[in-house]
């Protein structure tokens, strides 16, 4: 015998499943909006950092700039005169603070028994022939400079903290300074320094700075 049951007793069935069917997918889409939304704290952490190292580095970058012009040197040129005895390449490393390639620069395998390394900006002599070593680093390498020839500060651009190395005389940009890496020197210490920043001049010179020379 067919005996069928009353629409209304299958409505309730029918509108469960419609509604379900219909909700069930949306609260899951809407878990799983809300956990992408939701980064893990160590990644934000990461990428938020990076994300925000080159506006920190440049401003941390223009920062040292102005604080090595507001610190006061013996020979102080306007940029138009130091780009009238510089060569392009010499002006960006020197007042810009630019870096050369490792292993391009023409002082990277120099090592003479004797003489004296110069700024190539105002000839100031910043250090012997006998401070130099073979680090392997791609740039010439000091374990020690001139007494005064060379001034350190704290350089916070590229998100790291490190000391970089200027001319006394004129505050041309160098390179920087790194210790405790384990060289058999008597300092412990890597001036690391762009080979176009320096002059090299045979023969010893008293470490007397003279605006031009």
């Amino acid at each position: 015998m067919n005996v069928s049951r009353p629409a209304a007793l299958l409505r309730p069935t029918v509108d469960h499943f419609s509604r379900s069917s219909r909700a069930y997918p949306r609260q899951r889409l809407a878990r799983r909006v809300v956990s992408a939304q939701r980064p893990m704290p160590l990644f934000s952490g990461l990428f938020s950092s990076f994300s925000s190292t080159p506006s920190a580095s440049n401003s941390n970058s223009n920062s040292n700039s102005n604080s090595n012009s507001k610190m006061g040197f013996p020979d102080e040129r306007s940029p138009d005169e130091w780009r009238a005895v510089l060569s392009p390449e010499q002006f960006r490393i020197l007042r810009q603070k630019g870096t050369e390639p490792p292993g391009s620069g023409a002082y990277n395998k120099h090592y003479p028994k004797d003489g004296v390394y110069a700024c190539a900006g105002c000839g100031a002599p910043l250090y012997k022939a006998s401070h130099k070593f073979d680090s392997g680093c791609g740039w010439p390498a000091y374990f020690d400079s001139i007494p005064g020839a060379v001034t350190r500060h704290e350089d916070t651009s590229l998100g790291m903290r490190r000391t970089e190395i200027v001319c006394s005389n004129c505050g041309g940009h160098l390179g920087h300074v790194f210790k405790g890496e384990g060289f058999p020197t008597p300092t412990d210490e890597r001036h690391c320094v762009n080979s176009i920043s320096l002059k090299f001049a045979p023969e010893d010179k008293p470490a007397e700075a003279k605006r031009g020379t």
